[in-house]
């Protein structure tokens, strides 16, 4: 090992990208590697070159149409030995690579929004966050399930090793912990935009923000300590291997290594926004910036750059205009800062600064411990008067732009926020923000002009010079920037917080159900020398509950009519026309049931929940007649239908009615109109029914059936999010349910799913199903269990 020097200093500095460095990952081939991805459009293969103190850039890979965010490395699998390369970019788009090819593999297209963060996890799987307030699980080249639940756009997202357990970081401020795709936690305490997330071990993880703080957290939700160092936004953070000691880079100009949960090192950088660090198996750290920039900085002495380098490194550093404003040196009377002299006083501490005066401008200087000198870090300068800086670094409700202009339509109204990045349309971000403000279109022509304008006509990337005709006028019009319209008009407010269920969303919890066992027979002692065949899945058919005592059910109807109060109350007639429709769907020999017979059956199902569980029951056995399911499961009437049933499976709600709700969703199964609306709406069943979870061993069975039902049909239409969302349930409900026979359809549901698909059984091992299913292929009785499930261990 080369000698350490303590403290880090300059390896090198690797000029290469046009634009602003975004993201930065170590690679895995070759050794020592690491990608680096910026605004130029473009991602580069950085090698270490042998025995010198720099790297090569091996490829330059090209794919997205707008700037390039973020980046992460999958790891190598039997197709792709060396890995794969992934990107994110303001196109919305995620590009897969090869390590040895400059062009996608393929491309992911999902997000609605800028891609800012990507991390992956085992087999394959890779988690994506976007401005769009989703983070979205992919498996290949397929996405599997998407996280929602924040109200902001999504900065950070990070796998953690325990498998299933993914976090995502906002800039609603707060940090969520995702398990099988629901959301577990939410972490609060950030006081802005969470922008960066870092994993220590299984149980504790890291979290920079814009508030300028670094937060360590455990997974139960405690925060265990917050550190203080940096005097701007927190852009990035990187653990080193094998400690808890990490890495910070921001808004101030800085790289911050902290040691022991101290500031040990403050190196800084002649650039603004420092955007992106990763640390490298043998230590050194890799920045990116937004000169465009790549600096590698090591301990190790034998890599240190040459005495000329780092002279002209700390050049470089002292010509740079620091700007007041940043609030980074905090507070600055020119009057009354000392001289030069000032210089000869020894620091107290690492990356301090002390300001002197010398000729009438104000010089910045940071103390080096490690060389025991002060290194003059730039010139303060007053504003340069621009109205923003163009580094992309304004953020305007959690999003990133290059400018945010205020707008004052008239004098007496209220001023308006109108964000724009350089590579937008002017006349499209103009119409959208009269648009979304509903302020008069006549305005579109000053509106346009005034960005035009305040940008100078600035463009980052002119590479096309197609000419485009204004969309309101016909004429050809200057565009400033790329050849697209932009990807991020600011038309529509971005943070919808939609509660809606999206495989793996937040609202998704586990819940349980009911039921005789129809798979009679299955519990024979065999020999453990035969030979078991599997009779177990892929189901083909559907279960369904037909227990019934018609008397019974009956007599419960009669008696709680009786208390029924008089808008509920049935006739004598009502109740024979019940008995006879009970009597045509148990008996199929006793004739057809009639319309009569079906609407006195939907006013019984809509009493009251205290006394309405006997006719849900005879609804139960109904269901299962083609006329009854092609009735209520019809496009005519199915809406009104699932709605009296999802409100029937309220958590806080009465359990029989719980129960009973979840055997008709199950027996609505038996024909194609009940498959057809069950498959339909099964976001928003399955996220209703696993409600339920905490239930009794009844529930359990039921809630298990009705995801083995689910199975059943996916297998046959093999639907890979629909999937998803049920391995997603499935592992969230076994972490509830005792009952082995709730078990054992949770294990043929499991089983139905992964048979003959190995996307799915990929999933299904990213979401840990295999470590919660072991215990059970050791269960003596009832056999099937233990049976069933060696089967799916097998598979996975």
């Amino acid at each position: 090992m080369a000698g350490e020097g303590g403290a880090y200093r300059l390896r090198c500095s690797l000029a290469g990208h046009g634009q602003d460095v975004r993201g930065l990952t170590c690679g895995l081939f070759p050794e020592g590697s690491f990608v680096s991805v910026s605004r130029d459009r473009t991602a580069r293969l950085w090698a270490p070159d042998g025995p010198n103190r720099g790297f090569t850039e091996m490829h330059c890979m090209s794919g997205h149409s707008n700037f390039v965010s973020c980046v992460c490395i999958i790891p190598p699998s039997d197709l792709y030995p060396r890995g794969l390369i992934a990107t994110g970019g303001n196109d919305h788009n995620i590009c897969i690579f090869t390590v040895d090819n400059t062009a996608p593999l393929y491309v992911l297209k999902g997000h609605k929004n800028t891609v800012c963060s990507l991390s992956s996890g085992k087999f394959g799987t890779l988690l994506s966050g976007s401005w769009d307030t989703t983070a979205k699980v992919w498996l290949n080249d397929r996405c599997m399930m998407t996280l929602q639940g924040h109200a902001a756009a999504i900065w950070a997202v990070k796998i953690l090793p325990e498998q299933g357990l993914m976090l995502t970081g906002s800039a609603d401020k707060t940090i969520k912990l995702w398990k099988a795709g629901r959301c577990e936690r939410t972490f609060t305490g950030h006081e802005d935009c969470v922008r960066g997330l870092a994993i220590l071990s299984e149980v504790e993880f890291l979290s920079c923000a814009n508030d300028a703080s670094v937060r360590r957290w455990q997974i139960s939700g405690e925060c265990l300590q917050v550190y203080y160092g940096h005097t701007n936004y927190i852009y990035s953070i990187s653990v080193f291997p094998k400690c808890k000691d990490f890495v910070t880079t921001g808004e101030d100009r800085s790289l911050r290594i902290w040691k022991q949960g101290e500031c040990a090192q403050t190196i800084r950088l002649p650039a603004q926004s420092v955007w992106c660090c990763c640390v490298l198996d043998n230590g050194d750290i890799v920045v990116g910036a937004s000169d465009g920039i790549v600096r590698v900085f090591t301990e190790s002495l034998e890599r240190t750059a040459s005495a000329e380098e780092i002279q002209a490194f700390e050049n470089e550093l002292s010509q740079s205009s620091i700007d007041p404003k940043t609030g980074d040196l905090g507070d600055i009377n020119a009057d009354d800062l000392p001289g030069r002299e000032h210089l000869k006083d020894p620091g107290t501490r690492d990356g301090q600064t002390r300001l002197i005066k010398d000729n009438g401008k104000v010089e910045a200087y940071q103390w080096s411990v490690s060389e025991g000198r002060w290194i003059k870090i730039g010139d303060v300068v007053g504003s340069s008067g621009a109205t923003q800086q163009t580094s992309g670094k304004v953020l305007f409700e959690g999003k990133e732009y290059d400018y945010v202009f205020t707008i004052d339509v008239n004098e007496s109204g209220p001023s308006y926020k109108l964000p724009y990045n350089i590579t937008d349309d002017p006349w499209l971000t103009a119409y959208n923000f009269l648009q979304k403000n509903d302020l008069n279109p006549m305005f579109l022509d000053q509106v346009a002009k005034f960005i035009m304008d305040n940008t100078k006509g600035q463009t980052l990337l002119s590479t096309s010079t197609t000419q485009f005709s204004d969309p309101f006028t016909g004429a050809v019009r200057y565009v400033p920037g790329s050849a697209s319209a932009s990807s991020t008009v600011p038309a529509a407010d971005p943070f919808t917080g939609a509660g809606r269920y999206v495989p793996g969303s937040a609202s998704n919890a586990g819940a349980p159900g009911s039921g005789i066992d129809p798979y009679t027979g299955m519990g024979a002692y065999r020999s453990a020398a035969a030979e078991v065949e599997n009779i177990y899945f892929p189901k083909k058919d559907a279960v369904t509950f037909d227990q019934a005592n018609p008397t019974q059910i009956l007599g419960k109807l009669k008696e709680l009519n009786g208390s029924a109060s008089e808008e509920y109350k049935l006739t004598e007639d009502d109740l024979i026309i019940l008995e006879k429709l009970l009597s045509a769907t148990c008996n199929t020999s006793a004739g057809t049931p009639t319309a009569q017979q079906l609407q006195t059956l939907w006013r019984a199902i809509n009493w009251p929940e205290d006394i309405v569980f006997p006719a849900l029951d005879i609804l139960r056995l109904s269901v299962r007649h083609p006329t009854v399911n092609e009735s209520f499961c019809s496009e005519k009437d199915h809406v009104r239908f699932i709605i009296l049933l999802l409100n029937f499976l309220n958590p806080k709600g009465k359990q029989a009615n719980q129960l009973l709700a979840l055997r008709v969703l199950c027996n609505c199964f038996v024909s194609q109109a009940g498959q057809k609306l069950m498959m339909d709406r099964r976001d928003e069943i399955m996220t209703q029914a696993i409600e339920t979870k905490s239930g009794n061993k009844n529930i359990h069975i039921a809630l298990a059936t009705l995801v083995l039902n689910y199975a059943v049909c996916l297998y046959r239409v093999n639907n890979i999010e629909g999937k998803a969302q049920c391995l997603s349930v499935i592992s969230t409900v076994l972490e509830v349910v005792q009952d082995l026979e709730a078990i054992f359809r949770l294990l043929v549901a499991l089983g139905t799913l992964i048979s003959d698909d190995t996307n799915a059984v990929q999933l299904a091992k990213s979401l840990g199903v295999d470590s919660q299913i072991k215990k059970y292929a050791s269960v003596s009785e009832p056999a099937k269990v233990k049976e069933c499930c060696r089967f799916v261990l097998n598979l996975l």
